[in-house]
Formats: C-alpha cells, sequence, structure tokens
C-alpha cells in the first residue's frame, strides 16, 4: 500500500474524528436549548479535569439546567460514579457564578482538601459534596455561603467543629454524618431558625448538649447515632417538642436510658435507641412513651424481657428488638397491633408464640425475621400479607406448611439450618428468594419454573435432594444465585444455565455431576468433589463476566437478592478460603472465586487466569493438572488464597508469587515441582506443608538448602523462555480483540494535534516492536 493511500485513508479516520465531534456538540446544544454555547464548553472542560470515562455524556448533561434568560448554568448534578481525581483550587467549575444548585455526590475526589474556590458560588441554595473522599478541615469562606438552603457534605473524612455554619442562617437540612467532626455540640446550631434536619451521625463527637429557648427551635429530625457522648444529653433533648425523628443508637452513654425522657415529645414518630442500655424499669413498666410513636428501634440493648408498653402502642408499624436476651414466648397481643408491619425479633431466645396456631396467620405483618432463636415444632403458617418471612437457624421441625405457597405477597422466604422435613415447595418460581439450606428435605427440586419467573436465589444446599437439576430454570432470567452443593444430584455439567444472564453464584460442591466442564461466565463457581473430567482450554477465563456491583451504606458491595427501604436481606455461601470451609454472611460482587479442587481435571492450567485481576480465591487441589505453574499469576494481584496441592504440576514456582501482596495462604504441596521457592514476604510465612511432597524444590521453608545445581541456569532460562512464547500465543486472541480500540482511542488527541502517519503507521502496522514496551 503506498504512503499516499495511507495518508488519504488517516485523514477520513479524522474527518470521521471531526464530524462525530462536531454532531455531539450540536446535539448537547440542541438538547440544552437555554444553555450559551460558552456554558456547554466550560462543562465539556470541567468534565475533562477528571478521568471521567465511566460518566457517559448523555448522563452528564441529564443533570445541567441553564437560566432560559440569561443562558447560564444553574444546576449541576454529576452521575454517580461519574468523575476521578482532584477537585482543583483553580477549577472550571468556580467559574460558574449563578449555580443555586450543585451536586457532585458520590463521586471519588481521592484524597483531596474542600476547595476554597467553592466560596466563589455565593448563590448557591443546595450543596451536596457526600461521599467523595474529601479530607481535611472546611474552610471557613464556607461561612460567605448565605443563600444556603441544604448542604450535604456527609460520608467524607472531614474534620473539625461547627464555626463554618454559624452565619449559615437559612439553612434548612444539614447533613455533616459519617466524618471526622469532633467537639460538642453548640445549642445556636439547634437553635437556627429554619432547620429542621440535622444529621450528625457517625463522627467524634462528645457531651454536654446545652439547649436554651427551645420555643425559636423549628428542629425536626435529629440524627446523633455512632458517637462519643460522654456528659448529658437526653433531658436537653426532651425539650426539643417539635422533633418527629430521634436516632440516638450507639452514643455510648454510661447510664442506662429511661424512656419517660421522652414522654415529653408528643410529636415524635420514630425513636431509635439501638446500641444503648435501656434501664430494666423502662421494660418492665408502661412508661409514659409518645403516643404517636410508629417505629421503634431497640436491637442490642440487654433487654431480657419483651416490653409490656408496646401494647399501648397503636400506631406502631415496625418493631426491632433483635439482638437482645428476651426469653419465652412471644405474646398473643403484639400480632393484633393494627398498623404492626415489619417485626425482627431475630438472635433472641424465644422458644415459641402464645396462642394458637395461626396466631401469625391473622396478623398484618409483611415483613417477619424470628432467625437465629430456639423456636422449636411445626413452623406456624406466615401472615397473609407476607412479603419477607425469614425463620432460620431455629429448631423447627415437620413438613413447610402448604399455606406457603398461598401467599401471594410473598417474595423471600428462609427457613434455612432448620430440622425440616418433606419435599421442597412446588410454588418456588413466583418467590423472589428461597433459602432452604442445612435441612432433612428430600426428593428432587420441582421442575415448575415458568416463563419470566422472578426468582433471585435459590439455594437448597445441604439437604438429602436427588435427581437432576430441573431444566425449567433456564426460565429463571433474573437467577443470581443457584447453589444445590452436598446433595444427591447426579447430572452433567448444567451447560444450559450459559443463556441466564445475571446468573454470577453456582455452587455445585458435593454431588455426583461428571463429564466435561461448561461456560465460566460467573463471579463464584465451586464444583468441587465431583466428578468432572477434561481439559481446561487456554483461553477459558477469557470471557469471565464483570457484572456492575451495588455499593451498601457500609462501604462495601453484595449481591444482595431483597433491598428496599425497610429491609435488606443478603444470602450466605459456604467457600473454601485460606485452606479452612468458612461461610459468608455477605456474598461480595467485587471479587471472584473459584474451587474445582477433587475433581479428575487434567491439562494444563490456563495462562488466561491472569486476566481475572479481582480473583481472591483459587482452588484446583486434588485433581490431575500437569505443566508449569502459569507465571500470568503476576497479574491477579488481589490474589489472598492459593491451593494447587495434590496435582502433577512440574517446573519451577515463579517467582512473581512471591510479590503478591495480598497472598497470605498458598499449597503447592504434592507435585513434581523443582527448584527454589520464591522469596517474599507472604511465601516465608507459610508453613513446611504447604511446599513438601516435592521432591526437587529446595529454600525456606523446606529445610532443604539449594545448591548451584538445584536450577541449571540455561535449563531455567530456556525453561522462562519458552514459557513467556506460549503465553504470548495464548493471549494472542484478548489482544487482537482489546488493543485496537485503545490504540485508536488514547492517542486521537494527539494525533490531531500533530499529525503524524508516520508514527501511526509503526504502531498499527508492526505491533510485533510493542510487546515489550
Amino acid at each position: 500500500m503506498t504512503m499516499s493511500c495511507l495518508r488519504f485513508r488517516f485523514l477520513l479516520v479524522l474527518c470521521c474524528v471531526f464530524a462525530s465531534s462536531f454532531l455531539m456538540i450540536k446535539a448537547l446544544v440542541v438538547g440544552h436549548a437555554d444553555c450559551r454555547p460558552d456554558q456547554i464548553q466550560a462543562l465539556l472542560q470541567f468534565k475533562n479535569e477528571f478521568e471521567s470515562r465511566a460518566c457517559n455524556q448523555t448522563d452528564y448533561f441529564n443533570g445541567v439546567r441553564c437560566d432560559n434568560a440569561t443562558g447560564a448554568v444553574t444546576k449541576l448534578q454529576l452521575p454517580s460514579s461519574c468523575f476521578t481525581g482532584t477537585l482543583k483550587p483553580n477549577s472550571i467549575l468556580f467559574g460558574f457564578h449563578h449555580l443555586g444548585y450543585l451536586n457532585l455526590s458520590h463521586n471519588n475526589f481521592t484524597s483531596s482538601s474542600l476547595p476554597s474556590g467553592l466560596s466563589n458560588l455565593n448563590r448557591l441554595q443546595v450543596l451536596s459534596l457526600s461521599s467523595n473522599g474529601f479530607i481535611g478541615q472546611v474552610p471557613s469562606s464556607f461561612s460567605i455561603l448565605t443563600k444556603l438552603a441544604k448542604l450535604d457534605l456527609s460520608h467524607n473524612e472531614l474534620t473539625g467543629g461547627f464555626q463554618l455554619v454559624q452565619n449559615l442562617t437559612k439553612l434548612s437540612i444539614l447533613d455533616l454524618s459519617y466524618n471526622q467532626f469532633s467537639g460538642s455540640i453548640p445549642s445556636t446550631l439547634l437553635m437556627m431558625p429554619f432547620l429542621s434536619s440535622l444529621d450528625l451521625r457517625g463522627n467524634h463527637l462528645t457531651g454536654p448538649i446545652e439547649v436554651s429557648n427551645t420555643s425559636s427551635s423549628r428542629l425536626e429530625h435529629l440524627f446523633l447515632g455512632h458517637n462519643h457522648f460522654d456528659g448529658k444529653i437526653l433531658e436537653p433533648i426532651s425539650k426539643l417538642t417539635t422533633l418527629k425523628d430521634l436516632v440516638l443508637s450507639f452514643i455510648n452513654v454510661s447510664d442506662p436510658i429511661d424512656l419517660k425522657l421522652f414522654s415529653s415529645l408528643k410529636s415524635l414518630l420514630n425513636l431509635e435507641l439501638s446500641g444503648n442500655i435501656i434501664s430494666a424499669t423502662s421494660i418492665s413498666s408502661d412508661p409514659d412513651v409518645p403516643p404517636k410513636l410508629n417505629r421503634l428501634m431497640m436491637k442490642n440493648c440487654n433487654i431480657s424481657e419483651f416490653p409490656k408498653f408496646l401494647k399501648t402502642l397503636q400506631n406502631l408499624e415496625r418493631l426491632e428488638l433483635s439482638n437482645n436476651r428476651i426469653k419465652g414466648k412471644v405474646p398473643e397481643w403484639l400480632w393484633s397491633l393494627p398498623r404492626l408491619s415489619i417485626v425482627s425479633l431475630s438472635n433472641n431466645s424465644f422458644n415459641g408464640f402464645d396462642g394458637s396456631a395461626q396466631v401469625l396467620g391473622n396478623s398484618s405483618v409483611t415483613m417477619l425475621d424470628f432467625s437465629l432463636n430456639a423456636f422449636t415444632g411445626p413452623l406456624h403458617a406466615p401472615p397473609l400479607s407476607i412479603r419477607l418471612f425469614l425463620a432460620s437457624s431455629n429448631s423447627f421441625t415437620g413438613d413447610i406448611p402448604l399455606s406457603t405457597c398461598k401467599r401471594s405477597s410473598l417474595e423471600a422466604l428462609d427457613l434455612s439450618y432448620n430440622n425440616l422435613s418433606g419435599s421442597i415447595p412446588q410454588c418456588l418460581s413466583k418467590l423472589k428468594i428461597v433459602n432452604l439450606r442445612r435441612n432433612n428435605l428430600q426428593g428432587s427440586i420441582p421442575d415448575t419454573f415458568y416463563s419470566n419467573s422472578l426468582l433471585q436465589t435459590l439455594d437448597v444446599g445441604y439437604n438429602q435432594i436427588s435427581g437432576k437439576l430441573p431444566r425449567s430454570l433456564v426460565n429463571c432470567s433474573f437467577l443470581r444465585f443457584l447453589s444445590v452443593e452436598h446433595n444427591n444430584i447426579k447430572d452433567v455439567f448444567p451447560f444450559w444455565l450459559k443463556v441466564l444472564p445475571d446468573l454470577q453464584v453456582l455452587t455445585l460442591h458435593s454431588n455426583t455431576f461428571y463429564g466435561p466442564l461448561g461456560f465460566p461466565e460467573l463471579r463464584i463457581l465451586d464444583i468441587s468433589e465431583n466428578n468432572f473430567t477434561g481439559r481446561l482450554s487456554p483461553d477459558y477465563f477469557v470471557n469471565w463476566s464483570v457484572s456492575s456491583n451495588k455499593m451498601y451504606g457500609d462501604g462495601k458491595m453484595y449481591m444482595g437478592d431483597y433491598t428496599d427501604t425497610l429491609y435488606s436481606y443478603f444470602y450466605a455461601l459456604d467457600l473454601k478460603y485460606k485452606g479452612l470451609l468458612l461461610e459468608y454472611e455477605k456474598v461480595n460482587t467485587f471479587y471472584v472465586a473459584i474451587d474445582f479442587s477433587a475433581n479428575r481435571l487434567s491439562g494444563q492450567i490456563p495462562e488466561s487466569i491472569g486476566l481475572l485481576t479481582t480473583l481472591i480465591a483459587l482452588n484446583l487441589s486434588n485433581n490431575s493438572f500437569t505443566g508449569q505453574i502459569p507465571m500470568s499469576f503476576a497479574n491477579v494481584t488481589q490474589l489472598e488464597s492459593l491451593d494447587l496441592s495434590c496435582n502433577k504440576l512440574s517446573g519451577y514456582i515463579p517467582q512473581e508469587l512471591g510479590s503478591l501482596s495480598f497472598l497470605a495462604y498458598i499449597n503447592v504441596s504434592h507435585n513434581q515441582l523443582m527448584g527454589e521457592i520464591p522469596k517474599g514476604t507472604q511465601i516465608s510465612g507459610q508453613p513446611k506443608s504447604s511446599f513438601e511432597g516435592n521432591a526437587g524444590l529446595c529454600g525456606l521453608p523446606l529445610h532443604e538448602t539449594c545448591s548451584d545445581t538445584s536450577a541449571p541456569p540455561t535449563q531455567r532460562q530456556k525453561q522462562e523462555d519458552d514459557q513467556e512464547e506460549k503465553e504470548v500465543m495464548n493471549w494472542k486472541g484478548v489482544a487482537i480483540g482489546y488493543w485496537p480500540g485503545v490504540l485508536f482511542g488514547l492517542p486521537i488527541g494527539h494525533i490531531v494535534a500533530l499529525y503524524k502517519p508516520e508514527w501511526l503507521f509503526k504502531i498499527i502496522g508492526r505491533p510485533d516492536r510493542g510487546r515489550n514496551r
């Protein structure tokens, strides 16, 4: 091909790029007709200040509003996880002087201080900067933002006191929760003339609190939980008679809380006291609690008897008494409270229910959790309008009530860790969550899953289930979690499950599955202790899927199946990790775990294992794998547990394993490995048993010292060269599909500016020269 022809094609590419950019900007201008072109351009420049590949251009501008008269930007709301980087003091953002609404929440301004330039935006009425990783003190210049009605700085690492808000007299909502603020709460803060909501949870605040002239207070929502108050704060708070929400969970006061202190709060609807000690007299007597209460949270309060005063709360909708020491039977009158909807009695010592077997069935409860107690006998029929029914970790016996299938509203059913027997109900298809783990259920899984089933989780592990996996599971397009481990199922690998788009966890552990392995597009795959055979292809892990993550309040990501504004349910999983079989109460979505142990797999471990950068646990032990340990393990930087024991692996242990900083457990015993064990803190701390059974290994922690002849340099160099060549060949398929997009995408700005087609030709025409760069 001639150089002139190449130049022509290159110019054609540039024209397409320019045309695409022009059309994009034109679309933005048309879509925001009220915005001046210079404001659009400034917004694009602001976006370019950060790493924003995760920021969809359309979503970014969906949060933009401009004044229809002046064309100036008046509102900017970034999408979540849009920006990564540092919010610089000279950011173009601070030139949008007409902004009245600015929301930058849920981004990642790593280790940034709050720029004082934000005070230039003196027309702001709403400023939300939560969940961004901001550090340090809030600039004193914030005090000139006197038009602010809402200020949200929650979930950062900010420090200091409350001087910054003294001049913000128009504030209606102030949220400084989950930071590092310290000191006491000034009375002026509680008495601000328009303040209706104050959230200071999760800081390092201390007491006491002084309250004077409460008649001027308009405070309705006060959240002070998870602090370290060391003084008298309850009595001053009881004078804030306009309160509707009061959250005092885990405030570490030294004296037991007397519920009578809240009798003056006649408008109070929500009272949260979890994590504090409640006085025994408050529980045993009938204190004059606020009569309008519809939400009462008292978990972890060391309560030993059922509170009698609850009988008077006819407006009560939600009751939380979990993690206490309450014994005996649940009183029958509880279920007659007319508006009661959500009840959690988990982790106590209840052993039964007062009244007949139908006592639950006639109640208005929609979410009921009495797991982790001492209930015995047959399981009671759930309430008629039940949505979530959790009765795990008790000693219920007998069959699962047939009436369970007649509850048309039921979405989540957890009867795990009981002694239930009989067969599995036929109505699974209409539920979202089914957890029947660790019972004595028999028969087969019903083959009754209809099209468009809502099922997301099915766990029947550790029962006596037989037969085959029901093929109608292919109709469960929302299925994410499937566990049938420790049963008597005899079947081939369920290749047909590949059609399920959301399946992330599949555990077939300890059954009689047989034949070759199928698709790997999962987060967690446990097929250990079966009869699987065959080899894994070199590209076996290339298409391992990576799905979206959901962030929860504790800063972690889970595959939570059932969540709404009132209740969340997370499923558990047994996973062999660091040589131990552990139960994970919440299954994280940000990692990959693989257990293929105790099968009859053979061949080499695929080099494509190096693509699983979020892999934390890999167990390939007790198989017949041969060949060398892949050098691509060096790319699996998050790896914490690696078990390759009891195989037929040969060659050297890659030195790169010694640099994996998170590798806390490694076991390569009983193979045919040779040479020196890699040096490194994580490796040298392993027990001798992790390397024994390899006649050719030497070095710590083994007693055998390495001689000069243990690993001839020429032989070793040839082995490593052969390994590298094989690695390159195996990864070519991945590179061919991935790198052209990067090569065209990343340098395009330099190409446009400099126009060097020869340079472009070298990159595209000679990829072999870039392999070691």
